[in-house]
């Protein structure tokens, strides 16, 4: 079964490019991305380890650590990542999960029996420092990942993790943000005082609170 939001991510031990890991000790009190693609040496797959690579910076100022994985053999991964650094033009900086037996693909629900039998499809899992599942968002074979869209809610999960808001439709940080229906208009300007627009009594809208 696919993992739900709120499930705790299962813990495993693993076989990667940066050596043998425990998940839950390798990323200790940080988030993660965890994510699958479907085969070794295919193009989607290549364009998609690259932008990971060349994101690093970003991931590190938000306390994210990633991690990639397909059913694909380590000795296959330490090859393929020479044609990513290559065509990329970055330097493959994270761990690349062998799963040859697919029991972490089996356990998180990476593969889909209408797609392949054995391949794991482009699932992408977001698992906040309790190890809880957060967001979960599967991508056809055709179609690469967006990883903007990826720091874009990692953004918003931290930023509602602390506050008592929510992010509306296309929010990009820095941008305002929407006070949560359990607070009460009259209590805003104690907890937000930057200031707050009344759009309906339901839509109140603040400035970012932690900018």
């Amino acid at each position: 079964m696919s993992l739900q939001l709120g499930d705790v991510a299962p813990n495993f031990d693993a076989v990667t490019t940066e050596g043998n890991i425990n998940f839950y000790d390798y990323v200790g009190d940080s988030w993660v991305v965890l994510y699958s693609h479907p085969s070794d040496y295919t193009p989607v797959c290549t364009t998609e380890l690259g932008k990971t690579a060349s994101l690093k910076h970003e991931f590190d100022k938000r306390n994210v650590k990633v991690l990639a994985l397909s059913v694909d053999s380590v000795e296959d991964h330490h090859g393929w990542v020479k044609d990513i650094n290559e065509t990329q033009h970055v330097e493959v900086n994270f761990p690349i999960i062998a799963d040859k037996d697919r029991k972490i693909a089996e356990a998180y629900g990476m593969i889909h029996p209408n797609a392949s039998a054995t391949a794991t499809v482009r699932s992408v899992y977001i698992i906040d420092p309790n190890k809880k599942v957060r967001l979960t968002i599967t991508y056809p074979a055709s179609t690469g990942r967006n990883f903007q869209e990826i720091l874009r809610v990692i953004d918003s999960l931290q930023l509602t993790e602390n506050y008592s808001v929510a992010t509306p439709a296309d929010w990009k940080d820095g941008e305002d943000v929407i006070v949560v229906p359990a607070i009460k208009t009259e209590d805003i300007p104690s907890k937000f005082p930057k200031g707050y627009k009344e759009i309906k009594p339901y839509l109140r809208t603040t400035p970012q609170p932690n900018k």
